[in-house]
């Protein structure tokens, strides 16, 4: 886990200190991913290879290599 991140809860994830949340940080050219119940555990992808998982999923291309 990186120090010195600053993460950002997704609004999906319901109000107040809810533990069921993604978070989000941008730190040195990459986006970076954590469950808030398991912080110490993160995906760091490139804002590209997020851009294309994300269109993916949206097109229910989840499970597409």
């Amino acid at each position: 886990m990186t120090k010195g991140i600053v993460w950002q809860k997704s609004s999906y994830s319901g109000g107040g200190d809810s533990s069921n949340c993604v978070e989000l940080a941008a730190h040195d050219g990459l986006i970076r991913l954590r469950e808030s119940d398991d912080p110490s555990t993160e995906l760091a992808v490139t804002p590209d290879q997020l851009a294309r998982l994300l269109g993916r999923v949206k097109g229910g291309r989840f499970g597409e290599v």
